[in-house]
């Protein structure tokens, strides 16, 4: 959707090029080729900042520099979305214009409104089922959303996987596991629950792993999990490979792009569980009851088990990955 309003935006005249371009938020498929050639994205979430950087953009977790213009593309979430204008604004030069682009799924209309309240806003483009318009000064840092303490204790990143509190299905997981043994990584590690409960419980663990895609969430599981065992590694949990074969993957997997449940995210987490375990490795997961994965398990391991669960969350442990299959 960005590509299609950033073109629209280009020949309409709505920005210039007046030198570097920066980018908050650009996914894997967004063509930005309307900015020219001189383009910094800002993207935390590891598969698209992968792609794009394959793509030969320059890809950064935070902004570098100061930019004429500055490209916004909302997330979903009403917090995300402010705190996002809010921490492109102080990378704008001099003068500098924000474009900001979102669906009207994602809150455009909203964030218009309340940035009118303190800005000078310029033309607004409508299409494909959103908007794209210009912003010039304006005041937004009370907008920064900062990670907060829930009430377990736990460092949260706002817009992050349970940035409330502890999962359900997750806390269901850490209930059934027993002490492990060995090399762990936790899939999908977020901020560090089931790590962060699994070295407290499992002294005979050497290593573990965690994997996440998420760039804030994983710096609070940095916090979070300060046993020297932990590793921490920003990858697509998927596409990662690990220093050795595994005996144990725990994991709770997404299932979600956008507002679609998509259950081939959680087959793919399975995946990669066969690929990296020891023959006599274990899978343990949890999953909502109604995602259908029993097939996906049944393929890729000798044996599975229903541990655990209630009626909304199951809790599989699964051994025996058949990796030539």
């Amino acid at each position: 959707m960005l590509t299609t309003r950033l073109s629209l935006a280009a020949e309409r005249g709505l920005f210039h090029l007046d030198g570097p371009v920066c980018v908050f938020g650009a996914r894997a498929g967004d063509d930005l080729s309307p900015l020219g050639t001189d383009v910094q994205v800002v993207q935390g979430f590891h598969p698209d900042f992968d792609v794009l950087s394959r793509r030969g953009l320059d890809v950064r977790v935070a902004p570098e520099g100061r930019f004429p213009l500055i490209v916004v593309a909302l997330p979903r979430a009403k917090a995300l979305a402010r705190d996002r204008v809010a921490r492109a604004a102080p990378a704008l030069a001099p003068g500098g214009v924000l474009v900001i682009d979102g669906q009207k799924t994602e809150g455009i209309d909203s964030l218009l409104r309340d940035i009118r309240k303190r800005a000078e806003v310029g033309e607004v483009l409508s299409k494909a089922h959103g908007k794209i318009f210009t912003v010039t000064g304006g005041e937004f840092s009370d907008w920064v959303e900062e990670p907060a303490r829930i009430s377990e204790g736990f460092l949260t990143a706002p817009g992050s996987f349970s940035a409330d509190a502890v999962d359900r299905g997750s806390a269901l997981l850490a209930e059934a596991l027993p002490p492990l043994k060995g090399a762990v990584a936790d899939l999908g590690a977020g901020w560090g629950y089931l790590s962060h409960h699994l070295l407290q419980t499992s002294q005979a663990v050497t290593e573990c792993h965690l994997v996440e895609a998420d760039h804030a969430a994983l710096d609070c599981a940095r916090t979070n999990v300060t046993d020297p065992r932990a590793r921490f590694h920003w990858a697509d949990a998927t596409a990662w490979d690990g220093p050795e074969p595994l005996d144990h993957v725990v994991t709770n997997p997404p299932f979600h792009i956008g507002r679609a449940a998509d259950p081939s995210l959680g087959r793919a987490f399975i995946a990669a569980a066969v690929r990296l375990l020891k023959p006599s490795g274990r899978l343990w997961l949890v999953a909502n009851r109604h995602l259908p994965y029993e097939a996906a398990l049944s393929e890729g391991f000798a044996r599975i088990e229903e541990v655990a669960g209630d009626n909304a969350f199951k809790v599989y442990a699964c051994d025996r990955p058949r990796r030539g299959r």
